[in-house]
């Protein structure tokens, strides 16, 4: 199961729990409701969507699919959890939103359609699976040259610690607990590092500060706890 080997079926199990429930804005997932707007802003406005081929890769129920593809983008949206990609078919479709859902591994979407997409995202996934340079390396080879790789993730500091995990999980109740696992988490460094191992250039990093009380997200300069990435693939190169 080459395409499938960078999943922890213990992490897959996790988000299947709570599928059935994606959509609910007061949900278990309400936090990714509030981000969802800025991250795919960020998206948006570091590349032009309309008419562009758009990889999400650890898609879930479809929030990030339905944003692009509003935006024009011809969204390919792919998970491992049988029942996320059931409910992001069933609202793409009540939402009437022509979106392309898979149940398909980064590395088996990377062979079958190298070089196919002009962005690719990877939102909250990377802290998940056992081997992050392997997954970037996958994303990687998804991407056109001149393409953009969008990455959102956790990093790996006390801070983060203390938010992502203390106070989201176990205080605050903003995620399920048992959501992340701090071992997992990645310094910014270390993803830039499997990038470059990868072909690619960091283009930018930004912070994602998240208000519990207010249930705002924007953008910051701070990446010591939540914080999004982007990087290109060079022109010429493949």
């Amino acid at each position: 199961m080459g395409a499938a080997a960078n999943l922890d079926t213990a992490e897959l199990a996790k988000f299947e729990a709570v599928a059935h429930q994606y959509w609910d804005p007061t949900g278990p997932l309400h936090t990714l409701h509030s981000l969802n707007p800025v991250r795919s802003e960020f998206v948006a406005a570091r590349s032009v969507l309309a008419g562009a081929r758009v990889a999400d890769v650890g898609c879930g129920g479809g929030l990030l699919c339905e944003s692009l593809a509003a935006r024009g983008a011809q969204v390919t949206g792919i998970d491992l959890s049988p029942t996320m990609i059931s409910v992001a078919e069933l609202h793409a479709a009540e939402s009437k939103l022509a979106i392309d859902y898979r149940l398909q591994a980064a590395a088996a979407l990377a062979a079958a359609a190298p070089a196919r997409f002009d962005v690719v995202c990877c939102m909250e996934l990377a802290e998940h699976v056992p081997d992050p340079s392997a997954l970037v390396a996958e994303l990687a080879r998804l991407l056109r040259p001149g393409g953009s790789l969008f990455v959102s993730t956790i990093n790996r500091t006390p801070q983060a610690f203390l938010g992502a995990i203390v106070a989201a999980e176990y205080l605050l109740g903003l995620v399920p607990r048992g959501t992340h696992e701090y071992a997992r988490l990645i310094r910014p460094a270390e993803l830039a590092r499997a990038a470059r191992a990868a072909g690619l250039e960091l283009r930018e990093l930004a912070g994602l500060a998240y208000n519990p009380f207010t249930r705002r997200a924007h953008l910051g300069t701070r990446v010591d706890v939540n914080y999004l990435a982007q990087f290109s693939l060079p022109a010429g190169r493949a």
